[in-house]
């Protein structure tokens, strides 16, 4: 679709880059780089929630969409709000063939930074303006920094409703422990000069024997281990303890038991036809601890959310992959086997399954239940 030179105009003016200073009067350019498959009804609160920490561009890859994923994007895209682009992948390695395309394309090249991240991660910055550039001064601007994953659960919300996810999902696992195990996944920002060999979902890999000034989300050094991809198990996680001094990666990977039967549904964007087991949900629905802290980016969201709600075909399209979700969603239930899912879902104990299996061989389940 395209709009005509002066509609055109008049919707770059409404929908302009954010603009993120940075030091010598230069704006800093950040651009977030993300796969995606059927995610229509979670896109605006996406985008909208990176501008405001600083993001600049967005580059988007969809697959064999059903929900109107991709009329959305390229709506967006026609009004200056992202790129948008088929998933070029041949075979089902869906996510490191798009970033591989992404490294020529313009608005990655002439980043300052780039973010690699999904639509269920929101970066929440705990420093100075709450946004990229102030994380990135703070870490000392590095050229990297990793930022832990903290798990938000679904906390019993059934039924999906177009509210911004950050406000519905508030609880989530100690942010130091998940699963029992100490080391927790990371996402990570790039700058411009890294001296990169391939981007990997979680972190860069970079050229032999370079040695990147690399932080996690404290400003520390990321360690060794990590940093040289020495260890299978250290590859794209590190101990989460004191590395959320300055940034969180808050990950809504459940949302609602509605949203999470479609996502099942869908299977992952990088692996075709990969179902979300039990053990999927239960290790990411321990509602032990509460973090609120993101809310102090809800009023401006809100905001933001009206702001680009106001643009009447992307209010539309937005609807439109609301209302698909929901039907899809329907479809689903009317199938006994989803039914059935529902309900062990509903159903399914809180402990992660490997804090279940150590309080069951120490005798303690029935305490801790």
């Amino acid at each position: 679709m395209h709009l005509d030179p002066t509609e055109a105009a008049d919707n770059e003016n409404a929908h302009n880059r954010t603009e993120t200073p940075q030091k010598g009067g230069r704006m800093m350019r950040i651009t977030a780089v993300t796969c995606v498959k059927n995610e229509g009804p979670f896109l605006l609160e996406w985008i909208a929630f990176n501008r405001l920490i600083g993001v600049t561009d967005h580059l988007f890859y969809s697959n064999d969409c059903s929900d109107g994923t991709d009329d959305l994007l390229d709506a967006l895209a026609d009004r200056g709000l992202c790129e948008h682009l088929p998933n070029p992948a041949e075979g089902r390695n869906y996510q490191m063939e798009a970033l591989k395309d992404a490294r020529s394309r313009d608005c990655v090249t002439q980043a300052d930074w780039v973010w690699i991240a999904d639509v269920d991660e929101f970066l929440n910055i705990h420093v100075g303006d709450h946004t990229i550039p102030a994380l990135i001064e703070a870490c000392g601007d590095p050229q990297a920094i990793s930022l832990t994953f903290q798990f938000f659960a679904n906390d019993g919300v059934e039924a999906f409703v177009d509210r911004p996810v950050i406000e519905q999902f508030t609880r989530s696992h100690n942010p130091d422990l998940w699963c029992g195990e100490a080391a927790i996944e990371v996402k990570s920002l790039v700058r411009h000069d890294f001296p990169l060999k391939y981007y990997g979902a979680h972190r860069p890999f970079q050229k032999p024997k370079q040695r990147p000034v690399w932080t996690d989300g404290s400003g520390r050094k990321v360690p060794h281990k990590f940093l040289v991809a020495a260890n299978p198990r250290r590859i794209r996680r590190f101990p989460a303890g004191g590395a959320r001094v300055h940034a969180t990666l808050n990950h809504y990977a459940l949302r609602s038991l509605d949203s999470y039967l479609v996502k099942n549904d869908r299977g992952d964007v990088n692996r075709e036809n990969r179902a979300f087991d039990d053990t999927y949900w239960r290790e990411r629905n321990d509602p032990a601890w509460q973090d609120t802290s993101i809310l102090r980016y809800a009023p401006q969201l809100k905001a933001a959310l009206a702001e680009l709600k106001k643009d009447k075909k992307i209010m539309a399209l937005h609807e439109a992959a609301v209302q698909a979700h929901i039907a899809k969603r329907d479809e689903l239930l009317a199938r006994p086997e989803y039914r059935e899912m529902q309900e062990h879902l509903r159903a399914a104990s809180t402990l992660p399954p490997q804090e279940e299996a150590m309080l069951r061989d120490l005798g303690l389940l029935e305490d801790a239940v």
